[in-house]
């Protein structure tokens, strides 16, 4: 994989998830203003009934979905007391460590979410509410965005170790990297 190879695939994978981030962004939209209408419903004696539900389904499935464009675009929140007094390549070697810590957790939670999704599918459970919300149909979703953060997160790490393998510290620093409240400020 060439240089060029590596950005276009960041590149790539970037465009993608801001696209997801969009069509998230309007679901919890469409969301907050189904809430907001069963506000003014309840005000006037009326109720949709189940937006509380509905709305914790939506934030899950949502904050699932979202995690793979935040890891892009450096959101996670990182400790970086040692990080900060090495050189490029001590940096990006901290770097390299913590996103393969990250990746590791997040490939394990997607594997762990997938028997409770099993489960459900395997019983036909619904939910203990008076809607009834057959789970399955929220759990594949938030499965599904687990995993998508988890292929996201391996692609990021090759892509910054084939980078440091090419002493492209700059750039893997760029890709995975934290930046410090000094580094926000200029």
């Amino acid at each position: 994989m060439t240089d060029l190879m590596e950005d276009k695939l960041l590149h790539n994978l970037r465009r993608l998830n801001h696209g997801i981030a969009l069509a998230t962004g309007a679901v919890l939209m469409v969301c907050a203003l189904i809430v907001l209408a069963d506000i003014v419903l309840r005000q006037m004696g009326s109720s949709f009934g189940g937006t509380d539900e509905i709305s914790g389904y939506v934030m899950a499935i949502a904050t699932s979905w979202g995690m793979a464009f935040t890891l892009l675009e450096l959101g996670h929140v990182r400790i970086d007391i040692l990080r900060g007094r090495f050189n490029d390549g001590g940096r990006a070697l901290f770097d390299l460590f913590a996103m393969l810590m990250l990746t590791g957790t997040v490939t394990l939670i997607a594997y762990k979410c997938w028997p409770v999704v099993e489960r459900s599918l395997a019983n036909s459970s619904r939910a203990n509410t008076p809607l009834e919300t057959p789970l399955a149909w929220v759990q594949i979703p938030w499965f599904a965005g687990w995993v998508w953060f988890a292929v996201m997160a391996w692609l990021t790490f090759v892509v910054a170790a084939m980078m440091i393998l090419k002493g492209r510290f700059k750039e893997a620093e760029a890709t995975i990297g934290c930046f410090g409240e000094e580094d926000l400020i200029k």
